[in-house]
This record gives structure tokens, sequence and C-alpha cells, in this order.
């Protein structure tokens, strides 16, 4: 039988800055520490993640939580692995001060995570994706709910707390929520997608600093503001040799109802080709901007779960063929001589 329910941020297991969640202490799973000054230390793979893919933006606002799960969601309905088999696909929410994922996948208010024999978190699992978030652990507030909750840590706190959410949860436990991951054998994460916070701060350098990521998704807006970020951000990823899979274009346009025609709402995609062409980086995607999407993330229903025929042009349909584009840009980043049909 699993340990019961564990109330992080209120245990009774003392935190301090080596262990910001209150998880309890196990020698077999000791996180990396973060090497000091002038120091290297090898990266290392999460347990039981073959492949992570980062998704990241220099601002915040352009829709990237969006973009993470629907990358998620669409990996796990389209992706194989080499047997042929359904990938299996897990959501990791690295935004520690501002969790999106909760809302999105509808994860909000459901009790904390439980803990494996060896005190490894247990993913929370919905659509058939384990999501591990930092909203799952965060203590109610007065209104009963955590959504209000704020974490006010400093540097030191942030970067420990992302050490144990990368390597303090067991991804074989979220597959099947009723199946104890000790007996059964469950197999590991084909893919791993990080919703990463905006920026290039202490969570983009402790990520990098501390995991082995297979590629980075960058996601922004028209907008030369959004574009100026978004170029830092691929700078970040290069310099500790990340792959760039390639860039997302998120709200390109807005296409008519009535007429059907496209109209750039947020500016002209100019910069953004021409960003994506200078540095050559693939686009991934061009997302329309429709309300459906809002409302669907409003109410825990990711666009390509929607249950509505993927037209060519729309958003679902533009999700999924993302989808694909980036499973086979990973296989090539994985297997260079990889040719995608």
């Amino acid at each position: 039988m699993r340990p019961g329910l564990v109330r992080w941020l209120g245990a009774s297991v003392r935190r301090a800055h080596e262990n910001p969640l209150g998880l309890p202490r196990n020698n077999e799973r000791v996180p990396p520490t973060m090497p000091r000054r002038g120091g290297t230390q090898p990266r290392r793979r999460i347990p039981h993640v073959k492949q992570i893919v980062a998704v990241s933006s220099g601002k915040g606002g352009v829709g990237k939580s969006t973009v993470a799960v629907n990358l998620a969601l669409g990996l796990a309905a389209t992706a194989k692995d080499a047997l042929g088999r359904r990938a299996r696909v897990g959501l990791l929410d690295l935004d520690v001060f501002g969790p999106s994922i909760p809302k999105l996948m509808q994860l909000e208010d459901l009790g904390e995570p439980e803990l494996t024999k060896q005190g490894a978190l247990i993913p929370m699992t919905n659509y058939s994706i384990p999501c591990m978030s930092m909203g799952f652990l965060l203590p109610p507030a007065a209104a009963g709910s955590n959504a209000d909750t704020p974490v006010v840590w400093r540097g030191l706190m942030v970067m420990k707390a992302v050490q144990q959410l990368l390597f303090d949860v067991d991804w074989r436990a979220g597959m099947t929520p009723d199946t104890d991951p000790q007996t059964a054998g469950l197999d590991p994460l084909d893919v791993l997608v990080i919703d990463m916070p905006p920026g290039t701060g202490d969570v983009a350098l402790s990520l990098s600093q501390l995991v082995l990521v297979d590629g980075a998704v960058i996601v922004s807006t028209p907008q030369q503001v959004a574009l100026v970020d978004a170029r830092k951000g691929i700078s970040m990823f290069q310099k500790v040799h990340v792959p760039i899979l390639g860039m997302v274009l998120n709200m390109s346009h807005f296409r008519a109802p009535d007429t059907g025609n496209e109209y750039p709402l947020f500016g002209p995609p100019a910069h953004f080709d021409e960003l994506a062409q200078r540095l050559d980086v693939p686009i991934l995607a061009r997302v329309p901007l429709e309300m459906a999407v809002s409302h669907g993330g409003d109410a825990g229903l990711p666009e390509v779960l929607r249950p509505q025929r993927a037209a060519p042009g729309t958003s679902q349909h533009v999700f999924l063929e993302m989808a694909r584009r980036t499973w086979d840009r990973l296989a090539y980043h994985m297997h260079p001589t990889y040719n995608p049909k």
C-alpha cells in the first residue's frame, strides 16, 4: 500500500534550503548538487525518462504553457517508439512562481501527490499524461484553494526545489495510478515535456547545468519585443549545447470565420521568419488566434482533445502537426542519419 498524502509545505519534515519541498530523505535518491562557480559537473538523465524537451520563451504571456500542454498531448496521440508503440509522454511544470499546468490539465484542487515507498513524488495524471507541478504542492489559501497561494522564495530555495522536481519524481508511477511502480515493471517515459518559466534565470540555469536536455522548443508571438527575448533564449540554449528543435509562432493570425481571410492582429510574421532563417532554426508551427483555445485552457480541456475534426489550418490541426515535426526533429538529433517520411 502506498504511503498516504503528505502536506508538503506544512509537513513535519523540517524544510531547509536543501529540501524546500519537505520530502523525506532517501539516500538512494540524492539529487545532484549545483556545480560550484568555475567548476563543472556531468549532466545526467532524469530517472525513468528517455528524452527531454524544454518548451521555453524569453517573455511571459506568449502562450508557452498552452503550447507545452498541446505538444505533450499531441506527442501522446501521434508519436511512436522504435517498436511502433504509442509514445509514453509526461509533463513537468518548472514555473515555480506561476504554475499553469494544474489549470490547463484540469488537475486543480485534487489534493496533494502521494509518495512511493522510496519517498518519490507520484505524478498526478489526466488525459493519460502524468504531470508534476509546484502547483500541486502548495497549501490551500484562505478560500480553500491553492490557486492563490504565492511562492515567496529566494533564488537558492528555487534552485533546490527545481532539483527536487527534476530528480524526486517517479515517472513510472504516473502511468497507471492504481499500480505500485515497484512491482509493476512499468516502462519509463519516452519523452518528458518541460514547461519552463519565462526568461533565462535560475530555473533555466539549473536545468541546463544538471540535466541532459535533448532539445528546446522556443515560443514567441509576432511582436518584435517578444522576438528580442526569444533570441536571448535561443542563445542561452546554444551556449549550454542544447539543440533547438524549432520555433513556434503563437497567435500568428486571426482567421475570420465568415470569409476565411487571415489578419495578423499582432503584426506580420516577417521579423519572426527573418529570425528563424538567420539562426537556421526550423519553424514548427504557426498557431492561429482562436477563442476556443482560450476557453479550452480555462476549462482544462486542451485544444488537441477537443471533440472536433482537425481541419487544416485550425489550431488543433497545427498543434498535431507541431507534435509530429517535434518528434521527427528529436529523432534526427538522436540519430542524424534519420530521414523522416
